[in-house]
């Protein structure tokens, strides 16, 4: 499954997905991993959870996201479900170019059966076809 928490700026979507992550982690009965751009809300998210900073790790296309989070599976049979915010921040791309991505990783999800929950910056009349 993938989930899009999708919004303008300011509208509180970071919260949203960390209260999801957080609240996740307590029926999860396999790993749970968080991926953000920076820092900033390491804090805020459970230490059950695994916090990446994407940026530590170079991850700035969308096929090198796609790679590494077919790395993090390949890594962790009992991983569950992955939270990325911020994608637009993490990939430097704009949404409308992200189709074959958003492919890939419905087919991954589905195929590792492994969840997928992205907060994305924006406004509702630019969503993309796809992502609708």
């Amino acid at each position: 499954m993938i989930g899009v928490i999708f919004g303008e700026k300011g509208t509180g979507k970071t919260k949203q997905i960390l209260d999801m992550a957080n609240k996740s982690l307590q029926q999860a009965k396999g790993n749970v991993i968080f991926i953000d751009s920076d820092n900033s809300y390491m804090y805020d998210l459970s230490t059950k959870a695994r916090f990446i900073n994407a940026t530590e790790y170079g991850i700035t296309t969308p096929k090198m996201m796609y790679g590494f989070l077919c790395g993090l599976a390949a890594g962790d049979f009992d991983l569950e479900t992955i939270y990325i915010d911020g994608l637009l921040n993490i990939v430097h791309h704009s949404l409308d170019t992200l189709e074959e991505l958003f492919s890939e990783l419905r087919a991954f999800s589905d195929k590792h059966a492994i969840s997928i929950i992205m907060s994305i910056n924006g406004s509702i009349d630019t969503v993309p076809a796809f992502l609708r």
